[in-house]
C-alpha cells in the first residue's frame, strides 16, 4: 500500500484540527509526530495505523499454523535427524555418530526457537521483543551449560560460556557488518544503546581478569577457595547488574532502544496466535534439552576419537549449534538495514551470556557442589579481553562497514586455529 495514495489522519489535540501523518513528518519519515511518550507515532506504528483500515488477515487454523512452521525455512529439513540422534544413543552407537546426529538436530530447533520468538516478538513490542530474542537464542547454551556442569565437566561449561560470547561478537556480528556492508555502503545504529551493551561487556570481561590476577599472583598458598569464594560474590554482583541493566532498558531508558523501520518494506504482521507460539517455545526447549544431554555425553568420545581437545568442541563447536538462530536472524536483518536489531540481537546475547549465563552457572555449581569459578586460564582470559576490546573499537562511531565484518571474521578464525592447536593439558 504506497503512502501516496492514502493519508491517515491524526487529531491535533492542541489545534483541535485534523493533521494528516504526511504533513507532520515532512522530509524525513522516521521523526516521530508527537514529542510526547503517549503519542509518539513512528513510521511503524503509521503503518500499522494504515493496517487497520485495510481488511484484516484471516486467521489460520492450529493445522495451517503448524504447517506454516514446519515449512517456514528449508533447514527444517533437518528435523529427522532428532529422532536419529535420540535412537543413536539410546541403542549405544559410536559417539561419533551421536555427536554428529545430534549437532545436526539441534541446528533447525535453534531455527524454529527464532522464529518462534521473532512470531511472539510482534505481538508484545519491539523492547521486550529484542529481550526475548537474546533470551531464547540463548537457551540452547543455557541447557547445553547446566547438562554439562550436572555431569561434572567444568572445562567444557567454561568454554561454551565463552565460545557462546566470542561467536557472537566476531562471528555473528562480523557477518552482519559484512553482508550488510555488501548491500549498503555505509549502515549506521544507535551508537549509545551499542556502546552500553559493550561497556556491561567490559565488566563482565573484568570479572574474569580479577579471578586470573589472583591467581597469578597469590602464589604462596593454595588459593582454590578464596577463588571460589570471589567467584560467588562477583557471580550476585554480575547477576544484580544484569537485573537492573532490564530495568534501564525497558523502563528508565527504554526510549534509546526504540528504533523506526526505515525504506518502503511493508510491515511484518505475525502468523501464530500467542499462546500457540509460546507453546512451541516450551516444546522445542524440551526438544532440545533432549538432544543436548545426548550430545554433551558423547564429547569425551568424539575428542578421542577425532583427536581434538575438549576445549575446541566447547569454545568452537558447541556455540555453532547455539547462535544458529542469532546467526540467521542477525544476518538477515541486517541485509534489510535494521542495524540496531541486529546488533541487538549479536551484542545484547554476548551480553546476556556474560553478565547471565556465566555467573548463573557459578551459582548453580554452589547449589549442586560442583566447583564452577570464574577463573578461566590465561589463554582464555586474554582472548576475551581482544575479543570485547576491538568490538568496542568498532562500534564507537556508530557505523558499520563490510571491512569492519572482515576485521571481526578474521579475529574469529586467527582465535579459532590458536585453540585448535592449544595443548588440552595446558
Amino acid at each position: 500500500m504506497e503512502s501516496k495514495e492514502h493519508v491517515v489522519v491524526v487529531e491535533d489535540h492542541r489545534t483541535s484540527r485534523p493533521t494528516s501523518l504526511e504533513e507532520s513528518h515532512g522530509d524525513s519519515q522516521t521523526e516521530p509526530i508527537s514529542t510526547t511518550p503517549e503519542k509518539r507515532v513512528t513510521l511503524r506504528s503509521e503503518r500499522s495505523l494504515r493496517m487497520t483500515l485495510a481488511e484484516p488477515r484471516e486467521k489460520l487454523s492450529i493445522l495451517q499454523c503448524l504447517k506454516t512452521i514446519l515449512f517456514a525455512t528449508k533447514i527444517n529439513v533437518l528435523l529427522v535427524f532428532i529422532p536419529l540422534g535420540i535412537i543413536s544413543s539410546r541403542l549405544g552407537w559410536p559417539d561419533v555418530a551421536t555427536f554428529i546426529l545430534n549437532f545436526i538436530a539441534i541446528v533447525p530447533l535453534a531455527k524454529l526457537l527464532g522464529y518462534a520468538t521473532e512470531e511472539i516478538s510482534l505481538r508484545i513490542g519491539q523492547n521486550l521483543g529484542a529481550l526475548l530474542n537474546a533470551s531464547f537464542g540463548n537457551a540452547v547454551e543455557l541447557i547445553l551449560s547446566i547438562i554439562a556442569l550436572k555431569e561434572g565437566k567444568i572445562d567444557v561449561v567454561q568454554a561454551s560460556v565463552l565460545g557462546s560470547v566470542l561467536s557472537n561478537l566476531l562471528l555473528v556480528l562480523g557477518c552482519c557488518f559484512f553482508f550488510g556492508g555488501l548491500k549498503y555502503s555505509a549502515q549506521k545504529f544507535n551508537q549509545t544503546a551499542a556502546q552500553t551493551s559493550a561497556s556491561l561487556l567490559s565488566l563482565s570481561c573484568l570479572s574474569l581478569l580479577i579471578p586470573a590476577a589472583f591467581h597469578a599472583t597469590a602464589t604462596q598458598v593454595d588459593q582454590t577457595s578464596n577463588i571460589q569464594h570471589l567467584s560467588y560474590g562477583t557471580s550476585i554482583v554480575l547477576l544484580v547488574v544484569y537485573i537492573l541493566y532490564l530495568f534501564f532498558q525497558l523502563k528508565t531508558h527504554s526510549d534509546l532502544y526504540i528504533t523506526s523501520v526505515e525504506g518502503d518494506g511493508e510491515e511484518e504482521e505475525p502468523v501464530l496466535p500467542l499462546w500457540l507460539g509460546i507453546v512451541v517455545l516450551l516444546v522445542i526447549t524440551v526438544i532440545v534439552a533432549f538432544c543436548a544431554e545426548y550430545l554433551v555425553g558423547s564429547i569425551g568420545g568424539l575428542s578421542e576419537a577425532w583427536g581434538i581437545s575438549p576445549t575446541f568442541i566447547g569454545l568452537i563447536m558447541l556455540p555453532i549449534v547455539g547462535n544458529a538462530a542469532e546467526h540467521v536472524t542477525a544476518v538477515s536483518v541486517a541485509m534489510k538495514n535494521k542495524m540496531d536489531l541486529a546488533i541487538g540481537v549479536a551484542i545484547g546475547s554476548s551480553m546476556q551470556i556474560a553478565l547471565f549465563v556465566t555467573p548463573l552457572m557459578v551459582i548453580i555449581g554452589w547449589i549442586i557442589g560442583q566447583p564452577m569459578t570464574l577463573f578461566f586460564n590465561t589463554f582464555e582470559t586474554c582472548v576475551m579481553f581482544v575479543s570485547v576490546l576491538i568490538v568496542n573499537y568498532l562500534i564507537q562511531d556508530g557505523e558499520s562497514n563490510w571491512l569492519e565484518g572482515i576485521m571481526l571474521l578474521s579475529t574469529y578464525i586467527i582465535i579459532a586455529v590458536a585453540i585448535y592447536f592449544y595443548p588440552s593439558t595446558a
